[in-house]
């Protein structure tokens, strides 16, 4: 019964956003948030938890926030509520994983506000004072689009002169995706302009699963993921930025003439 009670609770709250996916939540709190927005969201990898959604500066943070029916267990923490979770970290901060990044609650992002999903185009605005200023399309390097659509983790890739498979980090940042032998590494082996990408797509021709091909005029990357989840994630939102990348070109092009 206190589950249940508890769980209704929980989808009354104004920043609860049900089954919001990890990016769409990140897309939600950099484009329209700040630091110090959080938002609460079911957990997808762990059915019956919650997962909060925290802006921390120029990125998001995620924690994992359990339910074992009475009670929500963070860390070595345990509370009644989840309101007590959120009033105790408004005055002691959380530590934004492996970054180390300290952050305060001090802003819920409510539910009943125009939700992007993660991969639809935001419009990118700039508050100035009490105003708010469209930034022209042209200058949205910094702010909505391309700054939310973010991604990482580790993709097995083929090599282009010796053709084997070696899993490295990836990292997608607004236009450019970079590869590193792995995660921490500060040196990228490479950085892939997507400006000048031609294609992403789904290439199973390498007799590998859950492989993409990313074409590049001078060379084409294949890359597999873990999953079919993961691979498709991949490719959704790479292929949304070259769309976005190609609008954007066109763009410039008429301005120009």
């Amino acid at each position: 019964m206190a589950d249940s009670v508890e769980n209704a609770e929980v989808e009354q709250l104004s920043w609860y956003h049900y089954n919001i996916t990890r990016h769409a939540a990140e897309g939600l709190l950099m484009a329209n948030g700040k630091d110090g927005s959080y938002l609460l969201r079911a957990s997808a990898s762990s059915p019956g938890e919650y997962s909060l959604s925290v802006r921390c500066a120029s990125s998001v943070k995620h924690f994992q926030i359990g339910w074992d029916g009475s009670q929500f267990k963070f860390g070595m923490g345990s509370f009644s509520n989840i309101n007590e979770f959120v009033e105790h970290f408004e005055n002691k901060p959380l530590i934004g994983g492996d970054s180390g990044v300290l952050t305060l609650l001090k802003y819920p992002y409510p539910r009943d506000v125009e939700e992007p999903t993660t991969y639809e185009k935001v419009p990118s605005t700039r508050r100035v004072g009490q105003k708010t200023e469209r930034a022209a399309l042209e200058n949205n390097t910094d702010d909505g689009v391309h700054s939310f659509a973010s991604k990482e983790g580790y993709l097995t890739k083929l090599g282009g002169k010796v053709k084997n498979w070696k899993t490295r980090w990836f990292v997608l940042l607004k236009n450019e995706l970079k590869y590193f032998k792995t995660k921490g590494d500060k040196e990228p082996i490479k950085t892939i302009d997507l400006e000048n990408c031609q294609e992403v797509a789904r290439d199973d021709s390498n007799g590998k699963g859950n492989c993409f091909r990313v074409v590049m005029p001078y060379r084409t990357f294949f890359c597999y993921a873990n999953s079919t989840q993961e691979a498709e994630e991949w490719i959704k939102i790479l292929q949304w930025k070259l769309e976005n990348v190609n609008t954007l070109s066109k763009h410039r092009r008429s301005t120009v003439r």
